[in-house]
Formats: structure tokens, C-alpha cells, sequence
């Protein structure tokens, strides 16, 4: 099948991860499988108020969630997945049954102490039955955007022909819209 999976959670790093995974799935023409790992396998009763109560179901409540986000994907063919098991397994055993091509995680959680402890996009990468992206879910990148140089000051260090992708440095300090 050649899938790109992406594992989600409810953070926004997800979220962002779930973007960079549907972008190279458009880009490659690949179908994305979405992946969520829960590990409450019972429901809960919350009780508010004294006498209203609630019925928290984790599988629902993913399964509405990832819903939701695969109607904001700009990916054509997805699917998704609420797998009961720690999130590194459960994204390296879809892998391994869709036979997808690579496997997209965030990388939060990756620096410092935590590599030595075992994040997920650490775990991924050392069961991974495929190629892993790590994609930048935790760092805001400079915009990058098309230009005509003749917009760009004669002082600016970039240059480059028209539409070319223009990433200013610190000492320029024209706009380009």
C-alpha cells in the first residue's frame, strides 16, 4: 500500500505533525493513515455537581477527534486508527501491516533529557519497520515566501531570480509582504 502514518495525539505539536504528514502525502500521491494511541481501555463516570454525571469513553472521544482533524488535512486519501497500546508500537505495527513507505512523528519531547528516556519519535525510530520523519512541530521557522528582486534592497545577502524563495536574514530589514 506504500501509506505515510502520522501518530496524533490532542496536542497542537500533533496537529502540526498531522500537516507535515498530509503535505508529503499529497506531494508523493500517497494515501495517509492517521494513528492515535490511547491507553485507558475502560470508560469513566465523572460525577460534577453533586448530581450531573458523565461518560468518558477514550476510544470516542479519539475516534471524534481524529474525525475532526482528517476533515482538516489537506490529504486526499486518509484513514484512520484508535490503537489500544503505547503510541510507539501501535504507530511501528500499523506500519508494518499497511506496509507504509515512512512513518511521520513530532518531535517534542526530543531534546534534552528526554532522549535518553524514551520519547515516542525516539522509540519510532528504533522499531521502525520503515523510513521515519521527525518532522519540526516545536520551533516557529522564518516565513519563506516568493519575491521579485527588484523588491530586495541592494544591502539584503539573498538573492536570487524571480519567484525564487527568498528567507531573510536578520540584517535586512525590508518587508516583502
Amino acid at each position: 500500500m506504500e501509506a505515510i502514518i502520522v501518530g496524533v495525539d490532542q496536542s497542537d505539536t500533533a496537529r502540526r505533525a498531522a500537516f507535515a504528514a498530509a503535505k508529503l502525502a499529497s506531494a508523493c500521491g500517497k494515501p495517509l493513515h492517521v494513528v492515535m494511541a490511547v491507553s485507558r481501555r475502560q470508560p469513566v463516570e465523572v460525577t460534577v455537581g453533586g448530581s450531573d454525571r458523565w461518560h468518558l469513553d477514550w476510544i470516542s472521544n479519539a475516534e471524534q477527534f481524529l474525525d475532526a482533524l482528517i476533515g482538516e488535512l489537506p490529504a486526499c486519501a486518509v484513514t484512520r486508527a484508535v490503537i489500544l497500546k503505547d503510541p510507539a508500537t501501535a504507530l511501528c505495527e500499523e506500519a508494518e501491516r499497511l506496509e507504509a513507505s515512512i512513518i511521520v512523528v513530532g518531535n517534542r519531547r526530543v531534546q534534552r533529557a528526554a532522549r535518553l528516556l524514551g520519547a515516542v519519535a525516539t522509540d519510532v525510530a528504533r522499531q521502525a519497520p520503515c523510513d521515519v520523519l521527525i518532522a519540526n512541530t516545536t520551533s516557529e521557522r522564518p516565513k519563506v515566501r516568493n519575491y521579485d528582486p527588484a523588491d530586495v534592497p541592494s544591502q539584503c545577502l539573498v538573492r536570487g531570480g524571480v519567484g525564487t524563495q527568498h528567507r531573510c536574514v536578520a540584517a535586512c530589514d525590508h518587508d516583502l509582504g
